[in-house]
């Protein structure tokens, strides 16, 4: 072909006409070009009030590694009944943070913490590590679904905490009905129940994110950690995460990190915009997204910097 000459013209019939997307806009409405739901798809319910409980503190909290300090002086309160979205750009702490939450900073060589976390009113390193860890459970990044069964990745956390632990492998009645309760809250029991015993691995990663989630939440925790659990699915398995995360918080705290200003607005509650490891500003996510009060927190959602 000359490579002059245009590409040839496909041309595709439909059966009905097609639909023009409105232009995209960004979350605050400044028309930067980011692509975002149109305002049919937002999440417009808010939570009751009465359903609101707080369930950690964040209080003047610094964290650092070595000597170098990545969070820096903050304060935050994790509720059930709403989602809260840790939002900034790469190496603004946020992440830290979060791993700060179940104590997994604590791996990490020279990591060293100053300030007060508490749940439920009690400092979490007065906690037993792997009870906090139950009660404040973590969804990472990258799905990591055991070699296992899909069955068996559920009842494993199921049955680590039903005495007596020599029985951790029978399948009882009550095993699988706690572990079927699991799939359904996070979404995924419909699509494999007849299919229990295959191997997690041969799922999609949409899936496969979806029973790491179920899996965190067999443990009946009283938090749930989200760091950037959307990163790596497609759009259509995202859409099907957030409505989840959605409708989780109505029983469980939720705190997510994430670099998608337009997943933030859809689903958090209240946002938290962090910046060299300090938190710039902190309210509701329409307050934040439309009225931000700091110059930082509207340079940074306008796309000036990140």
């Amino acid at each position: 072909m000359d490579p002059l000459m245009p590409p040839p013209v496909r041309r595709i019939a439909l059966d009905r006409e097609p639909h023009i997307a409105p232009p995209a806009t960004s979350p605050n409405g400044a028309g930067s070009g980011a692509v975002v739901p149109s305002e049919a798809h937002r999440r417009l319910t808010r939570p009751d009030p009465a359903t609101v409980r707080e369930r950690m503190r964040i209080e003047s909290v610094w964290l650092a590694y070595g000597e170098n300090w990545v969070v820096r002086d903050v304060t935050l309160p994790v509720r059930k009944g709403e989602v809260l979205a840790l939002i900034g750009a790469s190496g603004s702490g946020k992440t830290t943070l979060l791993r700060s939450l179940n104590r997994l900073t604590e791996i990490t060589a020279g990591a060293a913490r100053a300030g007060r976390i508490t749940l439920e009113g009690e400092e979490i390193h007065e906690l037993e590590v792997n009870d906090l860890r139950r009660r404040v459970s973590m969804v990472f990044q990258q799905p990591n679904p055991f070699p296992m069964s899909i069955y068996d990745n559920v009842a494993y956390a199921l049955a680590e905490q039903r005495p007596p632990r020599g029985r951790r492998r029978r399948r009882t009645a009550e095993l699988e009905q706690a572990a079927q309760e699991a799939l359904r809250r996070a979404g995924l029991y419909d699509e494999i129940a007849a299919d229990l015993d295959r191997s997690a691995l041969k799922l999609s990663g949409g899936q496969q994110q979806r029973l790491c989630i179920a899996r965190a939440l067999a443990a009946e925790p009283e938090v749930l950690l989200l760091d950037e659990p959307c990163s790596a699915l497609d759009p259509i398995s995202t859409a099907t995460i957030e409505e989840l995360i959605v409708r989780l918080r109505e029983s469980v705290a939720i705190v997510i990190v994430t670099h998608n200003l337009q997943q933030a607005f859809r689903v958090a509650d209240h946002v938290a915009f962090m910046h060299l490891g300090e938190l710039i500003e902190y309210g509701p996510s329409e307050q934040v997204f439309d009225r931000p009060s700091q110059q930082r927190t509207r340079d940074y959602i306008s796309g000036a910097f990140g």
